[in-house]
C-alpha cells in the first residue's frame, strides 16, 4: 500500500511535511516524495488530507464481559476505528472484574481478533473493593498494560501507596478515579448553581480535589507513573502542576466533554450530560484548557462510557453516569481547542498519540520507517454533524453539533479498518 501525497503530521518528531508513505507487512517501509507504485500496490490518494499516527485512547469502557447490552469488544473496536483510533486501553470494571488471569486472557484473546489494537488494564484491588491487592506481577506477565480501579476511588492511602510502589517496580502506570464518595450525595452532577436550580445536592469539586492532593503526594513519594483520570476541577489541575514541578511522575487525562462543556449542559441535555466526575463551571473548564496548554495535562482520553437508551431515559438522579466519545473526540479537540487557538493541531495530536503511547509503552505514535503502519487520515477543516454511530450506544450530548475535523480513513497494521462512506 502507498499513501500518496498526504500532509504528514508527526508529533513524535514535531515535524509536518508532504510526502508519500509505503507500507509493507504492517510496517512503514519508506517515506519519500514521489514513490513509484508497484503493480500490486494499492494507492491511497491523500491529497488535501492530514496523515497522523493512529490515535491512542488510554481510557475506554467496552463493557465486555458483563454489560454487552451497552457495548461489546467488537462494536467498541468499530467505534474506535471510525474515530481514528488504532490503539485503545480498556478499563477493568467489567463483570467479572479484571482481577485475575482468567478474565484478562479471555478479553485479550477476543480483542486480538479485532482490527485495531485493544489493550487491557487490570484492577488494582480484588473486585474493586480497595482492600485486597491483585497479583500485579502475574497480571502484567499475562498482558495487563497498567492498573486501575476506574469507576471506584481507592480510599485506603496506605494500600494505594503500596500499589504505586509495585507499579513503579513493574514500570507500568497506575491510573486513579478521584472522587471521594463521602462528599457526594448525587453523583454525576456538579454541586453548584445548576444542582441548586434542580433542587438536588450533587458532587462538589472537593470530592475530586481532596483525593488528587493526597495522590499527588503519594506519587511524589513513590516515584510511580500515576495518572489522574478525567480531571475536571481547576484546583485539581493546579495540584498536578505543583507536584509535577516538585518531580512527581504525574500524568493527567482531560476528556473532550470536560474541555468543551460546563454544568449548564445538564439543564439542556439532562442525563446525556451526566458523568463522573461531573461537568463543572466555566472557570474549571478554562483551567482544564490551560492545563492542556502548559503541559500539566498531557493526555486527552475519551472515557468512552456507553449506556443503553433505556438506562439514560431514567430520571436524572437515577440514570447512570457516562457518555460515549470515541467517534467525536478528534473533532471536539479541533473544534474546542485548535480552532479557538488554545492548541496547535500538532499539540493536540501529541496528546492523542505519542504521549499516551510513551506512557503505556505501546508500539504507536510515530511516523518513521520501521515503525507500525497505524494512521488516521482526516480533513481538519471539514464541517460535519454526528448523527449516527458505530457504537451500540449513542448517549452523547454532541449529536447534531456542528464539528470540524472529519476522519476519512483509519489504517491499523497496514490494513484499512475504516473508510468514510
Amino acid at each position: 500500500m502507498i499513501i500518496n501525497n498526504g500532509f504528514i503530521m508527526d508529533p513524535a518528531a514535531c515535524r509536518s511535511y508532504t510526502s508519500d508513505i509505503r507500507i509493507r507487512d504492517g510496517i512503514i517501509e519508506q517515506i519519500s516524495t514521489h514513490i513509484e507504485p508497484e503493480p500490486s500496490e494499492q494507492v491511497i490518494d491523500a491529497a488535501g488530507l492530514t496523515v497522523a499516527p493512529g490515535l491512542v485512547d488510554t481510557h475506554v469502557h467496552f463493557r465486555d464481559p458483563g454489560f454487552t447490552h451497552k457495548e461489546t469488544i467488537h462494536t467498541g473496536a468499530l467505534a474506535a476505528a471510525r474515530g481514528g483510533f488504532t490503539s485503545v486501553i480498556c478499563m477493568a470494571n467489567t463483570s467479572p472484574t479484571v482481577d485475575n488471569v482468567s478474565v484478562l486472557t479471555d478479553i485479550l484473546a477476543r480483542a486480538g481478533k479485532e482490527d485495531i489494537r485493544i489493550y487491557q488494564a487490570a484492577c488494582v484491588s480484588r473486585s474493586l473493593k480497595g482492600q485486597e491487592p491483585v497479583d500485579m506481577e502475574e497480571l502484567k506477565s499475562y498482558g495487563a498494560c497498567g492498573f486501575t480501579d476506574d469507576g471506584i476511588p481507592i480510599r485506603d492511602a496506605a494500600f494505594l501507596y503500596s500499589a504505586m510502589e509495585k507499579a513503579k517496580e513493574l514500570n507500568v502506570p497506575i491510573s486513579l478515579h478521584e472522587e471521594d464518595p463521602s462528599f457526594i450525595k448525587n453523583n454525576g452532577i456538579n454541586h453548584g448553581n445548576v444542582s441548586d436550580e434542580l433542587g438536588i445536592y450533587g458532587s462538589p469539586s472537593i470530592a475530586e480535589e481532596s483525593l488528587v492532593a493526597r495522590d499527588c503526594l503519594l506519587a511524589l513519594r513513590s516515584g510511580a507513573d500515576v495518572v489522574i483520570q478525567h480531571i475536571s476541577s481547576g484546583r485539581s489541575v493546579n495540584l498536578v502542576r505543583m507536584f509535577k514541578a516538585q518531580g512527581a511522575s504525574l500524568h493527567a487525562e482531560a476528556t473532550p466533554h470536560h474541555f468543551t462543556l460546563t454544568e449548564d449542559a445538564v439543564l439542556k441535555y439532562g442525563s446525556l450530560a451526566k458523568m463522573n466526575p461531573p461537568l463543572r463551571t466555566e472557570e474549571d473548564r478554562l483551567a482544564v484548557i490551560q492545563g492542556l496548554v502548559d503541559g500539566t495535562i498531557d493526555i486527552i482520553a475519551t472515557d468512552h462510557a456507553p449506556h443503553s437508551k433505556e438506562e439514560k431515559a431514567r430520571p436524572l438522579t437515577a440514570a447512570p453516569s457516562g457518555i460515549t466519545g470515541l467517534e467525536t473526540s478528534l473533532a471536539l479537540g479541533i473544534t474546542s481547542l485548535v480552532r479557538p487557538g488554545h492548541l496547535t493541531l500538532m499539540q493536540l495530536l501529541e496528546k492523542m498519540t505519542v504521549n499516551p503511547a510513551k506512557l503505556y509503552h505501546l508500539p504507536a505514535g510515530k511516523i518513521k520507517e520501521g515503525e507500525a503502519a497505524d494512521f488516521v487520515l482526516f480533513d481538519p477543516e471539514e464541517c460535519w454533524t454526528p448523527d449516527e454511530y458505530a457504537s451500540m450506544s449513542c448517549n452523547t450530548p454532541f449529536t447534531g453539533w456542528k464539528l470540524y475535523g472529519k476522519v476519512k480513513m483509519t489504517i491499523c497494521r497496514g490494513k484499512i479498518v475504516y473508510t468514510e462512506g
